[in-house]
């Protein structure tokens, strides 16, 4: 598992064309790569979304390019001329070194492979691959932060710890102070998301009507609902089942905004979700449900700050979009458990507050 000496090398691309909370608990092996190439051209190859995370981390990331798909991989609809051309484009950049930080390396080490590097690194699952010049087996019993920064140290790059970072910008801290605005002075600042890209990980909404509702009537909390413009139902579902009402945001901000946001929160409550991996990278106390995924690879490492609820099940963890059965690993989460969840933590944090 030890490394080849690599040197320093000019240019190199990190594969990871993936989603908000993967790209988040990618920051500190990032934060590795730049610590351990303090020179490089660094590129992280990923979802078009994500070239506002590169500008959001250009003291670690240099360069974006958008990923052109690949057999295999189905982030994106695949057009063999597209993937032509995005290969063609990776070949000619001349990357010394490229990252495959994509899954376990099943359909995505060829990808990486295809794009030239001098030297190539990543996991891999079974056999290793030929042409993989930095590799070790898929640790598939870690956390994902550590899982990345197993990779940066497997390239001889220093550990620069597991934590979570998101910058704030002034127009973001200005972008929730106008939203929270319309919110009356009051208790406790309560967020609460609703929706998750894979509906298996979606809680129903009513039973986080029936949560928000207890905050506002025994502690007085203030409530807010976010999501994104897809998830903009979700949370007008959740608001219609409230006693109380809401001041719902969802489909209102940008990413910045959500964050900061976020950051003035007592309380974030939310499902599985990228926004969850936010209120951790941003230090907010926050309840977040498992049902499907994996808590050992996708909790908070600080689960006295960001404690999980769930109850355990034959069929979880499972990869399923939509569960195919009786959705039983959320839907026996009952409101009372994530109630008391999130009143314990806000009690704490009234209590840190005071002393």
């Amino acid at each position: 598992m030890s490394a080849p000496p690599i040197g320093q090398p000019r240019r190199v691309a990190v594969l990871r064309a993936l989603h908000l909370g993967d790209l988040l608990l990618a920051v500190p092996a990032l934060r590795a790569l730049r610590a351990g190439f303090p020179q490089a051209e660094i590129t992280l190859i990923g979802l078009p979304w994500a070239a506002a995370f590169v500008e959001r981390f250009r003291h670690y990331l240099d360069r974006f390019v958008p990923f052109g798909g690949y057999p295999g991989m189905g982030e994106v609809p695949l057009d063999p001329a597209r993937v032509e051309r995005f290969v063609a484009d990776q070949r000619a950049a001349g990357y010394d070194l490229v990252i495959q930080m994509h899954g376990n390396g099943r359909t995505s080490n060829a990808c990486a492979l295809a794009l030239g590097g001098r030297v190539t690194a990543g996991y891999y699952v079974g056999a290793r691959p030929a042409g993989l010049t930095v590799a070790a087996p898929y640790p598939d019993d870690c956390p994902e932060v550590e899982r990345n920064l197993r990779l940066a140290r497997l390239l001889g790059c220093p550990d620069p710890g597991p934590a979570l970072e998101f910058p704030l910008h002034a127009a973001d801290r200005a972008e929730a102070a106008r939203l929270l605005a319309r919110l009356p002075s009051g208790g406790p600042l309560v967020g609460i998301h609703p929706g998750a890209r894979p509906p298996a990980r979606r809680w129903p909404p009513e039973r986080f009507a029936a949560v928000a509702d207890h905050l506002v009537d025994r502690l007085g909390a203030r409530v807010l609902l976010t999501g994104s413009p897809e998830e903009v139902e979700t949370a007008r579902r959740v608001a219609a089942a409230m006693r109380a009402s809401p001041l719902v945001l969802a489909g209102q901000t940008s990413l910045g905004g959500l964050a900061a946001l976020i950051a003035r929160l007592d309380l974030f409550l939310s499902n599985d979700t990228g926004p969850a991996h936010l209120a951790a990278a941003l230090g907010t106390p926050s309840v977040t449900l498992f049902g499907p995924a994996d808590p050992v690879r996708w909790a908070p490492l600080d689960r006295a700050r960001h404690p999980i609820v769930r109850v355990p099940v034959a069929c979880s963890p499972c990869p399923h979009w939509e569960c195919p059965i009786d959705h039983r690993c959320l839907r026996r989460i009952t409101p009372e458990m994530v109630a008391a969840a999130a009143t314990r933590l806000l009690a704490t944090g009234a209590l840190a507050c005071d002393a």
